[in-house]
């Protein structure tokens, strides 16, 4: 009776944990990266993965025929002010094609039960608007436009920053006291 308890137990654990990644923010076909050179697979910012991150992944084109990449909204628009005067286009991808879409026509679900990128809160752009609020209505969510969604991750920015400290420095502890431990 205990074991087949236990193994019930395992079961619903990892079940859980299954369906609370189901979504995953790597790109399933090859991703469409804009940058050049060595550093074309990373985020300009933060130095993350944009294979890993592609679903959440956000580009600019500058007037002088540059292109960025970053793994995250909050990653652009901590680059932003340096680059504002500069930019003519911004694109994202859309979660449901991967394309790379005009960031300015996306509807973004922001806020969803998906881990936000380099923030504590999620936005995820969709080219259709009927994507994303099915999208909305499965993972929870608002959904919105550009200008709103950049508006929230300009605002929070220094609370991302804050957020990432407290669990890095968490995290350390737990490592701390795991090889204290041992």
């Amino acid at each position: 009776m205990m074991r087949w308890l236990l193994s019930a137990l395992v079961f619903l654990v990892l079940g859980m944990s299954l369906h609370a990644n189901e979504f995953s923010k790597v790109a399933t076909n090859e991703p469409e990266l804009i940058q050049k050179g060595d550093g074309k697979n990373y985020c300009p910012i933060c130095g993350m993965n944009l294979t890993h991150n592609y679903k959440t992944s956000h580009g600019v084109i500058l007037s002088d025929g540059t292109a960025k990449q970053y793994c995250s909204m909050r990653c652009l628009a901590v680059d932003f002010p340096s680059i504002e005067s500069h930019v003519r286009n911004i694109v994202v991808t859309d979660v449901t094609s991967e394309k790379l879409i005009d960031a300015k026509h996306a509807f973004y679900v922001v806020g969803s039960k998906v881990s936000g990128t380099m923030s504590m809160v999620s936005k995820l752009a969709f080219e259709k608007e009927g994507d994303a609020k099915a999208f909305a209505h499965e993972n929870g969510g608002e959904v919105m436009r550009f200008e709103s969604a950049f508006a929230k991750a300009k605002a929070s920015l220094s609370e991302d920053v804050d957020e990432f400290v407290k669990k890095k420095q968490k995290g350390i502890k737990i490592h701390l006291f795991k090889k204290i431990k041992l």
